[in-house]
């Protein structure tokens, strides 16, 4: 086998035909490219060079080798550069998800920019069950998620879209007709709970356990899925603090959302896991930013 600096000097050298040129290009000495020819030459027990005071040129068996190592090294080279690629995570395969309605428009914008930029990556979309999405970004089966904030113990990029906080009660709850509430009329009316698998930030985020003002909230029952959620509300066993898009997306004649008038908006955007930073990750992010206007409170 030869050396890759052995492999360098002698087509450095098949190319410049000139020992000067050679070592000035390899930054080393010309006893250094003459010592390595002699080496080369004896290993394959032949001259690879015609050599005089004023000429340097290639053997017939010396060009035959420049010419068979030269597509090899050429091969190498993209391979390396392939991988180099890979490793910046322009290629390969990403998995990104979205949970609720309201974010899939965020994350398809981000998905078509992202592609567009990076079209050897293959982009997979899905929609995350909420009982699943953290331990879907641990096990790496999601790579991107956008989902609300905060979303503990994960890494979050800028928010994307900002939303008015609205408070669902059945359609004959005595707030249904109301213009809006205070985060004060939770400790009045039992509020209808994430399931266990939420982080405990964005409970406290979404189902406080006090108002502002100090009282405790009465917790209602749990739910496992969001339609499970706003079934529970219809139901009439307790109310939920949602965002607007929910009015949106989850229109229910068994329902009313009224604005919660002394609430700071609802946060959506990018989520990950902080080990999984990966290129395709952090272009992704950039892409889903470019992609979305940026939100105002």
């Amino acid at each position: 086998m030869l050396e890759r600096y052995e492999v360098e000097t002698f087509l450095t050298l098949a190319e410049e035909l000139h020992f000067g040129r050679t070592a000035e290009r390899l930054r080393v000495t010309t006893g250094r490219i003459s010592h390595v020819v002699r080496k080369l030459e004896r290993r394959i027990g032949a001259p690879l060079f015609e050599r005089t005071s004023r000429v340097v040129r290639l053997t017939p068996i010396g060009a035959r080798l420049a010419d068979d190592l030269r597509p090899l090294v050429a091969a190498m080279e993209e391979a390396v550069g392939r991988a180099v690629e890979a490793g910046r995570g322009l290629t390969g395969e990403l998995r990104v998800a979205f949970v609720g309605e309201s974010t899939a428009p965020i994350l398809l914008r981000a998905v078509a920019l992202f592609s567009e930029r990076h079209p050897d990556c293959v982009v997979h979309v899905h929609e995350a069950p909420l009982a699943t999405t953290r331990s879907s970004l641990r096990d790496g089966t999601i790579d991107v998620l956008i989902a609300s904030y905060p979303f503990d113990g994960m890494a979050n990029g800028p928010a994307l879209l900002h939303e008015q906080r609205v408070l669902a009660v059945a359609a004959d709850h005595p707030l249904a007709g109301a213009e809006s509430v205070s985060l004060e009329a939770l400790a009045e009316h039992p509020v209808v709970q994430y399931p266990a698998v939420t982080s405990a930030g964005f409970k406290r985020d979404r189902t406080p356990d006090r108002t502002p003002s100090g009282r405790p909230v009465p917790k209602g029952p749990v739910g496992n899925t969001f339609p499970e959620l706003l079934s529970l509300v219809a139901m009439g066993r307790g109310v939920l603090p949602v965002g607007e898009q929910t009015r949106r997306y989850h229109p229910r004649p068994d329902l009313a959302y009224v604005p919660i008038r002394d609430a700071p908006p609802i946060r959506r955007g990018p989520v990950w896991l902080a080990s999984n930073t990966t290129a395709r990750v952090r272009e992704f992010v950039r892409a889903a930013v470019d992609a979305n206007p940026a939100p105002v409170d």
